[in-house]
């Protein structure tokens, strides 16, 4: 038999040459990102530990649900010093190049590889048929890559095998992880190499629950999102380890981030009753961390004295956002037309000046097309802006936002903020990671960034004083780094993001007292019409 470091060796090249064969674009869809060997051999390592008091006798089953090449077949033949008279391998690949290669890799060590969609396989009959340790890193497929028809299906079959009832914004890496639930022995490990956004986001929230209440969670390291795991996927990863059996009322879990599974930069155990009601799971290894100097838990938030919205949703930038000039080439009337922000990355200040007409005094000029009109008065009164709406392709007017609109072009009321706060940013080479904007136009902003909007006893404070809004701002650029990234959900490279409600928990602490009276104003400001917000955010597109 061929030595595995032999074969190892030549699975790597066999891998390269594979993902050569396919654009980025088409591993995307599928969610076709390899796990590195020495990663993978970091993960086999640390299951042999703890399933090294397992009795090696008789049958021990591995699955692996997403086998590609087999790398964590690999790394667990080496980690375990395993057999083939004692571990058996189960695996599932459906893309057919990588089950073939695997097969031919590995069929003479116990691994047996089936080309198929695990997703649609049926679990073993009874507890004996079933598998002792799963390690795996399943397919990230974003839901914007899954049919309604396949949600549909993958909803059910989740909530059959593991009582899980996944939202229709879970991946189908979720997926693989409750549906993995039947193929476990009571007693079984898994150790699963997940995107750590779950750990936050809403559509977490019921494969947290069956962490904490259906098995018993050993494990949650979160990977330093400076250094991502994936050459190919900017993505950060996070290794959950647990224990196909319920957990005691007393259970604590090992939280643990940064460096490597043996050597985590920080670590901490809590208790299950205490994260029960915890909803950001990355902010558990970081709520020990000293606060800066002079900061304080209690200090003044943001939202004490504003109210942060999210920028306004078009439904279509390419075609509702346009320079001044293309307006102008349109014959668009100026009754349609509305001053917008450029994106942060073409917005290089941080204070937008007005002219005499309230527009933004900048080079880079921008207008929202956004009418009121019914589609009868618009013809009738603004036919230029008619015959521009009828060039929009059926694509952007089928899309949700718009299709959910009426009259399908109108947009969302967003009036101009006096204050911006940009909602994505890296935090690295000196840079921070979020810039606070001193608006005085009349521009609204798009939704790549935050519009706060004082409240009443703020706005008291700045028309008795018409510095205020100033010096706040200049405290905002200011503030620790430390306190936004506190708050902030990161992704793969450093990738920052604040959502609203996150933004409003910032500690403003040391803020001049000039408007610490006005702090708890209460109320929210007045808009022209309340309307209800488009549900959609940032996270749904590729970060």
């Amino acid at each position: 038999m061929r030595r595995l470091d032999e074969r190892e060796s030549e699975r790597l090249l066999v891998q390269e040459a594979l993902d050569l064969a396919k654009t980025q674009e088409e591993r995307n869809r599928v969610g076709q990102f390899a796990t590195p060997g020495p990663l993978a051999r970091q993960i086999a390592d640390y299951c042999a530990e703890l399933i090294a008091d397992v009795p090696a006798t008789g049958r021990m089953a591995f699955l692996e649900p997403a086998v590609g090449t087999g790398a964590f077949w690999s790394a667990w033949l080496s980690a375990s010093n395993a057999h083939s008279d004692v571990w058996k391998g189960t695996g599932f690949e459906l893309d057919p190049e990588l089950a073939a290669a695997s097969q031919r890799l590995w069929a003479s060590s116990g691994l047996s590889v089936h080309c198929g969609d695990f997703t649609s396989q049926d679990p073993p009959a009874s507890e004996d048929e079933r598998v002792d340790l799963v390690i795996a890193n399943p397919p990230y497929v974003r839901h914007h890559h899954i049919s309604r028809e396949e949600k549909v299906r993958l909803r059910a079959a989740s909530e059959r095998a593991s009582g899980v009832r996944l939202s229709g914004l879970a991946g189908l890496y979720c997926h693989f992880v409750a549906l993995a639930h039947q193929w476990m022995r009571h007693g079984a490990l898994a150790a699963w190499l997940l995107p750590s956004e779950f750990l936050d986001v809403n559509y977490g929230g019921p494969l947290k629950r069956y962490l904490m209440e259906q098995v018993t969670l050993l494990r949650v390291h979160q990977f330093d999102p400076n250094e991502t795991q994936f050459d190919d996927a900017l993505v950060s990863s996070a290794v959950i380890v647990f224990r196909n059996e319920r957990p005691s009322p007393d259970h604590v879990i090992d939280f643990t981030r940064g460096g490597s599974l043996f050597g985590p930069k920080n670590s901490v155990s809590k208790r299950l009753t205490d994260m029960r009601h915890s909803q950001r799971w990355t902010q558990v290894t970081r709520q020990h961390e000293a606060m800066p100097p002079g900061q304080s838990e209690s200090a003044i938030r943001i939202a004490d004295i504003f109210t942060i919205r999210r920028g306004l949703v078009t439904g279509g930038n390419e075609f509702f956002v346009m320079s001044e000039d293309d307006a102008a080439a349109h014959d668009l009337p100026p009754e349609v037309l509305t001053p917008i922000l450029p994106s942060p990355r073409y917005l290089d200040v941080s204070e937008v000046r007005a002219r005499l007409d309230g527009s933004p005094d900048l080079h880079d000029r921008r207008v929202l097309l956004d009418c009121r009109l019914s589609e009868t008065e618009l013809e009738s009164h603004a036919p230029t802006a008619w015959a521009y709406l009828n060039r929009a392709s059926d694509e952007i007017r089928n899309r949700y936002i718009c299709k959910h609109r009426k009259p399908w072009y109108r947009q969302e009321r967003r009036p101009p903020a006096p204050l911006l706060c940009t909602y994505l940013g890296r935090g690295s080479n000196g840079r921070r990671p979020f810039r606070f904007i001193l608006n005085h136009s009349n521009a609204t902003a798009a939704n790549v960034y935050h519009l706060l909007y004082p409240l009443p006893g703020l706005q008291a404070a700045m028309e008795e004083d018409a510095g205020m809004l100033g010096k706040l701002w200049r405290h905002l650029n200011s503030v620790d780094v430390s306190m936004l990234l506190r708050e902030s959900r990161v992704y793969g490279g450093g990738l920052h993001k604040l959502e609203p409600g996150e933004l409003g928990q910032v500690s403003l602490a040391g803020i001049d007292p000039e408007i610490e009276w006005a702090l708890r104003g209460g109320g929210l400001p007045q808009f022209p019409e309340t309307e209800q917000d488009a549900t959609y955010s940032l996270l749904e597109s590729e970060p």
